[in-house]
């Protein structure tokens, strides 16, 4: 069955079919699997892709925003996460996340090869607002806690010509699953002049 979110493109599974439901009209909610994430080692480990992300074909230009939550008792590294998928070696994600602290946070992930890996900041709310959006060939990452102002958190290319998927996904890679909402859902091909004057 085919998931439709009201303003967004048509939306397919990248890497795999996987949970999802829409209980109401604007609002998704991602189920993963146990143990599933994405990540290329830093330092030379192996691969991880069992995650499977639910994403849209974009316009050069766009930006995709959500408010993001995990509805279950919280693991390490589970996450909501607004996700890029080109190839296995090409990808990066926008994570709100919980930390072996036990600290839920945003975190930002760009691979090209291997994962730099990148906290943000800590989100004492339920929820936090993330947003990915492209400009030519530029992608950039930001987060919000009113859905209104922006806060930067990185701009970035990926080593990739091919296409690219973009949009949903929930990890898991310490837990048995992670049940991921988002709503306030917002796709839109205007993007901000500036990536760090909050609009």
């Amino acid at each position: 069955m085919n998931v439709v979110v009201p303003g967004v493109p048509p939306l397919e599974w990248v890497n795999g079919r996987g949970s999802a439901e829409t209980p109401t009209s604007g609002v998704l909610i991602l189920t993963s699997a146990a143990g599933a994430d994405w990540t290329n080692d830093a330092f030379g480990g192996p691969q991880q892709h069992a995650a499977t992300a639910l994403g849209f074909a974009p316009a050069k230009d766009f930006s995709l925003s959500v408010r993001a939550q995990v509805r279950n008792d919280r693991t390490t590294f589970d996450a909501a996460v607004l996700a890029i998928w080109g190839d296995p070696d090409h990808w990066a994600k926008l994570c709100f996340e919980y930390s072996p602290q036990g600290q839920a946070m945003v975190v930002s992930v760009v691979t090209n090869e291997y994962s730099d890996d990148c906290n943000s900041t800590l989100v004492s709310e339920e929820a936090v607002y993330l947003r990915v959006l492209r400009s030519g060939a530029g992608w950039a990452f930001h987060y919000s806690f009113d859905g209104h102002s922006w806060v930067f958190v990185r701009v970035f290319r990926l080593a990739f010509d091919g296409p690219l998927r973009v949009g949903f996904l929930a990890q898991a890679p310490m837990g048995d699953r992670c049940v991921a909402e988002f709503d306030n859902i917002t796709y839109s091909t205007n993007v901000p002049a500036d990536f760090r004057d909050g609009s």
